[in-house]
């Protein structure tokens, strides 16, 4: 007899009869021999141990509670009996006096109590969002099941007027805005159709795509670009949020004073650079104790969900992807990776390609690269990376996970918020240390490769020649078509090939020096070599570079997704490579947006400019910006305002723009 069969013959016997004495002692006698046979695993000491006087005089003679120990039994009764009551009157309590500390705060200066008024707007609606849903989920669904009949039924006409209204109001838009600011819109919106053309010729099953996910992906993408970068009131507050995570980020900076003394900025990138990745993953993973990350994932999930039609798995995924990491994502949906299907497991990994983590967002915001173009970045792949993935890896099979709830969304596994701050410090251990030795390596590397390249070069006359140059030649194409200005599609083009064959941390280092040479000014051409670029150029390139999509990455997601998933080896490693190149892709998209919709600036005042332009023979004389510059000093002239704002200016700036400009010589006299 089994230890198994006892334990049930136990169980039966203590629910069974009671009456039944001898087929109790008979179960009891086995059970003995059990735990005598088994004592290797476990001892029964109360059964081995005879009872004592003591036992039984105690089980007779029960404690006399004193008169504070049964008011003490009475306070905790009476608290557990009206728990929820006591509860509602704390939260009552609370809620009334931040009102009142609110209201305080708004009528002493409303306009610096603003930030924390929409904040407070902000949460009751979703409190009470979130409260409607649970408890009337059922009556708002009976109440809009109407109008969803009506729409599957006259869906098959609606979707090709709504087709045709989008197409129009685009090439509306186009026609209007190509008027307003110039034909460069046009060459990011050709870039845009050629990336998915690309898409769809080498896609896995042309035949098979579903265009739903596609149109409503590059549509989300578009509507989030309008409102961020064209409209006052989206651009202010993605500005504001760019510079409150500055300022937050900041805040590393004492702890970093404190481990490594007054002079750590001269270490920048190791003292400065480094501790900001490692006060982000601390702050989310804090975050992530008190729920908050999973249910902003899970409402940005939902909305790309509902909108895009894609699964609920590859939605909660993609939305993870815009705060976390690649790896930490899917941890999201852990349960439920088994079960996905092909398309959705690319869908994963493209998702994770096509963003960056929050913790080494904060890292490039440090280098100098604007914050609400990396924020906008962020956001704006999301629905790319589903939109692309939709058109690279069509989906051929029946989705086995399609829940119309939430999903169970993986929960903090620390007790307390001190824990998971302390355990959020410690897992950016890992991180720091695997972006600071990939550096060391990449740099290293890349400087033995620029060595042995240009010694090649000079065996044909040609020192020049390095991994820049090659990278530069290979994705000038590609930048060009994005939007970037022709002067400097071969700067960007090196900045990309950086990002995909060794990592986004590199280019954004060499873009933050780009950055920093032109906000200083000076020459913009040093021996040939640009020496910075145009603002628009600048904001496309940080769109473009906004991903984890290289070949490091490649080894990661293979090995971080393989065991969370054991049983999926074979398909991801079969679509990792396909899943890069679609987040490289979507990456792409999101620069291309981004041309079609920021709006043109001077990215090097015009006193700089001029100053170069007719002062040194390696600048070329008929740039756009050049010809803005000396519109611009006209327009001045003629009404009666200052003509330069700074700066040493010789007659043959004036009398360049003129030839430049072909004004007669009554203008230029």
């Amino acid at each position: 007899v089994t230890f198994q069969n006892d334990s049930e013959d136990v169980d039966v016997a203590y629910q069974g009869d009671l009456r039944d004495s001898s087929y109790r002692i008979k179960n009891s006698q086995n059970d003995k021999a059990v735990h005598t046979n088994q004592e290797d695993k476990y001892i029964n000491i109360e059964n081995n141990q005879p009872p004592t006087k003591t036992d039984s005089v105690d089980e007779e003679q029960p404690h006399v509670k004193g008169c504070f120990e049964r008011k003490y039994d009475e306070v905790c009764d009476f608290c557990k009996k009206h728990k929820t009551r006591i509860q509602y009157v704390i939260y009552g309590i609370l809620i009334t006096a931040y009102l009142a500390a609110l209201v305080t705060a708004c009528s002493l200066n409303f306009q610096r109590a603003l930030a924390l008024f929409i904040i407070t707007i902000l949460v009751i609606f979703f409190i009470c969002w979130d409260f409607l849903i649970a408890k009337y989920e059922d009556r708002i669904s009976a109440f809009f099941s109407p109008g969803e009949r009506f729409l599957k039924r006259q869906w098959f006409w609606l979707k090709w007027v709504l087709c045709v209204t989008l197409v129009t109001a685009v090439i509306c838009w186009l026609i209007f805005d190509t008027a307003k600011l110039g034909s460069r819109q046009l060459i990011s919106f050709g870039g845009l159709m050629m990336y998915v053309l690309l898409m769809f010729i080498f896609s896995k099953y042309p035949t098979r795509v579903v265009w739903r996910p596609v149109f409503s992906g590059i549509g989300l993408q578009f509507f989030l670009g309008l409102l961020i970068l064209r409209t006052k009131a989206g651009f202010d507050v993605f500005n504001w949020l760019g510079i409150q995570i500055q300022t937050f980020l900041e805040y590393s900076d004492a702890g970093a004073k404190f481990v490594f003394g007054e002079k750590y900025t001269d270490h920048f990138f190791a003292f400065k650079v480094l501790p900001v990745v490692i006060f982000f993953s601390t702050v989310m993973s804090m975050l992530y104790h008190v729920g908050f990350m999973q249910w902003l994932i899970g409402k940005v999930g939902w909305i790309m969900q509902i909108f895009m039609g894609t699964t609920p798995v590859e939605s909660l995924v993609a939305a993870g992807n815009i705060f976390v990491g690649q790896t930490e994502s899917p941890l999201l949906v852990r349960p439920y990776l088994p079960y996905v299907t092909k398309s959705e497991l690319h869908s994963v990994m493209t998702a994770g390609f096509s963003t960056i983590a929050g913790s080494v967002l904060g890292a490039y915001i440090s280098f100098g690269v604007s914050a609400s173009h990396l924020l906008t970045a962020s956001v704006m792949s999301a629905p790319a990376s589903l939109a692309t993935s939709k058109l690279f890896w069509p989906e051929t099979e029946k989705p086995r996970i399609t829940l119309k709830s939430d999903l169970n969304t993986a929960k903090s596994e620390s007790n307390n918020i001190l824990e998971a701050a302390s355990q959020g410090a410690s897992a950016s251990i890992l991180l720091v240390a695997n972006i600071a030795v990939n550096l060391i390596a990449f740099l290293a590397l890349l400087a033995f490769v620029d060595s042995a390249l240009s010694w090649v070069g000079n065996l044909f006359d040609y020192p020049q020649l390095n991994f820049e140059n090659i990278c530069a030649y290979v994705f000038m194409p590609f930048s060009f078509m994005m939007g970037v200005d022709w002067e400097d599609s071969f700067v960007v083009g090196g900045l990309l090939g950086y990002k995909t064959f060794f990592n986004e941390f590199v280019a954004y280092e060499r873009l933050s020096k780009l950055i920093h040479n032109r906000e200083k000014g000076g020459s913009m051409y040093i021996n040939g070599v640009k020496q910075y670029m145009t603002v628009r150029s600048e904001t496309i390139a940080t769109y473009a570079l906004c991903g984890f999509a290289n070949f490091g990455s490649l080894g990661l997601v293979i090995g971080g997704l393989t065991s969370i998933a054991p049983s999926k080896r074979k398909e991801i490693a079969a679509g990792a490579f396909r899943a890069m190149i679609a987040g490289t892709v979507a990456c792409f998209m999101t620069a291309c947006i981004a041309g079609m919709l920021s709006a043109p600036t001077m990215g090097v005042p015009c006193h700089i400019l001029l100053g170069n332009a007719f002062n040194s023979t390696n600048f070329p004389a008929n740039s756009t910006a050049l010809v803005e510059c000396c519109q611009e000093i006209f327009i001045s002239v003629n009404e009666s305002k200052p003509v330069f704002f700074g700066g040493n200016y010789s007659l043959s700036s004036w009398k360049g723009c003129c030839q430049i400009l072909n004004l007669p010589i009554s203008h230029c006299s």
